[in-house]
């Protein structure tokens, strides 16, 4: 595997080390002793799948709070979607920042979601499949959201929304949970 760092520390896009010969390729796609030498928590907890119907779908700004923050290693299977994370960690130096990226069938690229990232994506094409492999349980009382159109992120939608749960939709704005998410996002680390 193939790790680069974003601007958002611990938050890496993960691309595949093909071994090609006339059958096709070979990659790995996860191994716990690559993620470890990364800095990355290297659990799965549960794998999940989403499929998408109509190009334009969003799913998100999702997450969920300490203790039971999850990771995410996210990768399109069919399709494609532009994948966005915002930091909601209240101690690092990229508090709210946000980044993009796109991965599809074609690159099969995947993105390592860290804890207290909010994560949702809009697909690109019709019939998309996403994988993501979750490193906690899902735990519905530590379930947070965002709109997915929060005007001060201003995430950048690549297209008009089509589709969108009712839930996703009833998410909070910011500024009206600011100061409980600080407070429910930031860890303690007791010293010993």
């Amino acid at each position: 595997m193939i790790f680069t760092e974003t601007k958002l520390k611990g938050a890496f896009i993960i691309d595949l080390d093909r071994r090609e010969d006339t059958r096709g390729f070979f990659a790995r796609a996860f191994c716990q002793n690559e993620f470890k030498a990364h800095g990355l928590k290297p659990v799965i907890a549960q794998a999940n799948i989403a499929f998408n119907l109509k190009k334009g779908t969003v799913r998100g700004m999702h997450f969920q709070f300490p203790p039971a923050a999850e990771t995410k290693l996210v990768r399109c299977t069919r399709g494609a979607i532009l994948d966005i994370i915002v930091d909601l960690r209240p101690e690092s130096a990229t508090f709210l920042q946000w980044i993009t990226v796109e991965l599809n069938e074609d690159n099969q690229r995947a993105l390592y979601v860290p804890e207290r990232f909010a994560h949702g994506y809009q697909t690109l094409r019709d019939n998309t499949d996403t994988n993501y492999q979750v490193g906690e349980f899902y735990t519905p009382a530590a379930e947070g959201g965002l709109m997915y159109n929060e005007p001060r992120f201003g995430l950048k939608w690549p297209m008009p929304l089509t589709v969108i749960s009712e839930k996703d939709q009833k998410f909070p704005l910011f500024d009206q949970v600011e100061s409980e998410l600080k407070r429910k996002m930031t860890v303690v680390t007791e010293h010993v």
